[in-house]
């Protein structure tokens, strides 16, 4: 069976891949949200010519070989095309088997405990700490994840002080029932990394993700080394030197490769299966309600060493207005804090008719 056509489906936040092989049999993919429109663009131009008539089943040489025949680009932006064929090529599987992807993986459809994550810094501690609590007593989470810091801040808050204050507002007002869980996004220092960690500790914060530049691995060590809490990261990553050097080195307690960053599940599994080998648990980044999230949950469902929980991002349509409408039926219903993998084939989910008819349109064929 050969991949005869590759179309996508683009806003500027998200692509979809639709992949037809030749004999008609029809997988769904996406690439890296954010930018997705020149994501779509690298993807006809440098990911569908070495995809289009070859072989669906082999998804690891074919990863394989687009990365060698494109080693003058191996950045990001190809990892998050490739994603797109990868994660069509993976709903494929499914569809034919008449499997979820996550019993390919050697898994079964079950409940995962979530995290509520929190994207937010523009709310003050009181606001993250009211609708939390909200959260949790209307939705049954027993574990959350804040921001603290600012994105890449150099050691400058998002306002002055607000560390100091959310850290031990969200804290207490959560109780020590509920997993509580930080981020930092590569806002500190080795040295303020360590002031804000002690203060993580004293308030029962159990989880610091990303809390030094996430490129200066010898910092983040520092951080790890010196902290009884558990440090996170590698969610930017996409380079597999890199990933072997934080496992070997480790820089982290906790891996949290991003499915679509990575180039798909194929090359995920890669990162996960070496953090098994070191003794390291896997808890990926999926921080938007596209359809990383869902691959995440395939793959978590299906993995020995995944970690504690499911990143599920709270931000709905008035953060992020262009989650709204991807998908026929929500995959993401929370009962009891928990969502639940699919049992349908593939990803189980079907993409919106009416959000792709609204998505700008590109196809690359086989001999076309």
């Amino acid at each position: 069976m050969k991949i005869a056509c590759l179309e996508t489906f683009a806003s500027e936040f998200v692509c979809f891949v639709r992949l037809s092989t030749d004999t008609g049999a029809v997988g769904w993919g996406q690439t890296s949200t954010y930018n997705a429109d020149i994501t779509a663009t690298i993807f006809h131009r440098q990911v569908a010519p070495w995809a289009l008539g070859a072989d669906t089943f082999d998804i690891d040489a074919l990863v394989a070989r687009i990365e060698e025949r494109e080693h003058k680009f191996p950045g990001s932006y190809r990892c998050r095309a490739l994603a797109g064929l990868d994660t069509a090529l993976w709903d494929l599987r499914g569809r034919l088997a008449g499997k979820p992807v996550v019993e390919l993986l050697g898994g079964q459809p079950r409940s995962l405990r979530a995290y509520a994550s929190s994207m937010r810094r523009d709310i003050t501690p009181e606001r993250e700490a009211e609708r939390l609590v909200r959260l949790r007593d209307e939705k049954g989470f027993d574990a959350f994840k804040w921001r603290v810091g600012a994105e890449c801040g150099r050691d400058v808050d998002e306002w002055p002080g607000r560390t100091e204050a959310i850290v031990p507002q969200v804290a207490r007002a959560l109780g020590d029932d509920v997993a509580r869980l930080v981020d930092a996004n590569s806002g500190f220092s080795a040295r303020r990394a360590l002031e804000v960690g002690r203060l993580l500790e004293a308030e029962g914060i159990s989880h610091y993700e990303e809390p030094c530049p996430y490129w200066k691995l010898a910092e983040t060590k520092l951080v790890t080394d010196a902290l009884d809490l558990d440090v996170a990261g590698g969610e930017q990553d996409w380079d597999l030197a890199t990933w072997e050097r934080m496992i070997d080195m480790h820089a982290v307690d906790i891996v949290q490769p991003d499915v679509m960053y990575m180039g798909g599940i194929s090359r995920t599994l890669k990162v996960v299966n070496m953090a098994a080998a070191a003794g390291m648990p896997c808890t990926p980044h999926s921080a938007n309600l596209s359809l990383v999230t869902l691959c995440t949950m395939h793959l978590l469902g299906a993995i020995a060493n995944a970690g504690k929980y499911l990143e599920l991002s709270i931000e709905g349509s008035e953060y992020y207005p262009w989650q709204d409408g991807l998908f026929s039926v929500d995959p993401y219903v929370v009962k009891d804090g928990c969502v639940t993998i699919p049992s349908a084939p593939g990803w189980g989910v079907e993409i919106n008719p009416a959000w792709l008819r609204g998505a700008a349109y590109r196809c690359s064929r086989h001999g076309g």
